[in-house]
């Protein structure tokens, strides 16, 4: 049985279709995402599993019952637009938070003291959230989410305004709840992070689920005439080469796709012969973003950034 499963949902806002006959299926003890660029319909997805939009058609089954109440208060959620009180100080509002979910006490103290030391935060328990960084207000929302132990994580991207220690901190703690038994869900529009946590995913664009299922099947599936190259040297004699289909520069790597999956050996020789200094030769690889490049770059193909 699935944790959560998605059945043609749809719906409008004047007119525009912001979501349209999507369904996919969660995994329980899995983290999934919800992936897509801005803007393709990946938060109003979460609110309808939420109940904070109503769909025009479609359902959500929470272990085989339709959502109700009891999905509710079985889940953690971060919004994209954070809610928090600006007046009140951050002691005060990791209580009310846990309270509204019924938990309060000494025990929740205990686990808001650890979370607040462990996210840097303990000698700024009693200022004001408006006199926090931004940074430090995303930290304050997680604890938030996660300190009444829901069962069900739903986290609207939760990567949003923190530097890269936070980000690893706040991913650890989300593979710690996945390992307690915990079912996570996170939209992202940052393939990378996307690519390095999620077990299954739905990809989303323009209101359209156009991928899932599982990241390791996805991966193998489009990676058939993929290499992942890192190397010192000259390649543009590659372009407009016959056994060469495609090239992407990533930088710090590049993404290199032949015509014929045989043809990987051919293009390792090609390499060798012209003196390229190969650090990594990765054949029948391919990124995330690569798969996400190819689906939903627009109709002139031009490729999405790596935002």
């Amino acid at each position: 049985m699935y944790a959560l499963e998605v059945k043609n949902l749809t719906k409008r806002f004047d007119g525009l279709t912001a979501v349209d006959n999507a369904s996919f299926a969660v995994p329980e003890n899995s983290v999934f995402g919800i992936i897509g660029r801005n803007g393709a319909g990946k938060t109003t997805t979460i609110r309808m599993l939420l109940n904070i939009y109503l769909p025009d058609s479609g359902e959500v089954f929470f272990r085989g019952n339709k959502v109700g109440r009891e999905f509710r208060d079985s889940v953690g959620y971060l919004p994209e637009e954070r809610g928090l009180y600006k007046k009140m100080r951050v002691w005060d509002t990791l209580l009310f938070f846990a309270e509204i979910k019924g938990k309060s006490g000494k025990a929740i103290q205990d686990k808001a003291i650890h979370y607040l030391k462990k996210f840097d935060l303990y000698d700024r328990r009693l200022s004001k959230i408006e006199d926090l960084s931004k940074g430090n207000q995303q930290k304050v929302q997680f604890i938030a989410t996660i300190l009444h132990d829901p069962d069900f994580l739903v986290l609207d991207e939760p990567f949003a305004g923190l530097d890269p220690i936070n980000t690893d901190l706040l991913r650890e703690i989300i593979l710690e709840k996945k390992e307690e038994g915990k079912v996570i869900i996170f939209s992202t529009h940052l393939m990378d992070y996307a690519e390095k946590m999620v077990d299954h995913l739905a990809m989303i664009d323009e209101g359209k689920i156009i991928l899932q299922g599982a990241l390791s099947e996805i991966k193998k599936q489009y990676a058939q005439r993929n290499v992942s190259l890192t190397f010192e040297g000259d390649i543009s004699f590659l372009h407009n080469h016959p056994i060469v289909e495609k090239i992407t520069d990533f930088g710090n790597s590049t993404g290199i796709r032949v015509k014929s999956p045989g043809q990987t050996q051919e293009l390792l020789k090609l390499l060798v012969e012209r003196g390229i200094t190969i650090k990594q030769f990765n054949a029948n690889d391919i990124s995330l973003h690569e798969i996400f490049v190819e689906l939903a770059g627009n109709e002139k193909g031009k490729e999405v950034p790596n935002a």
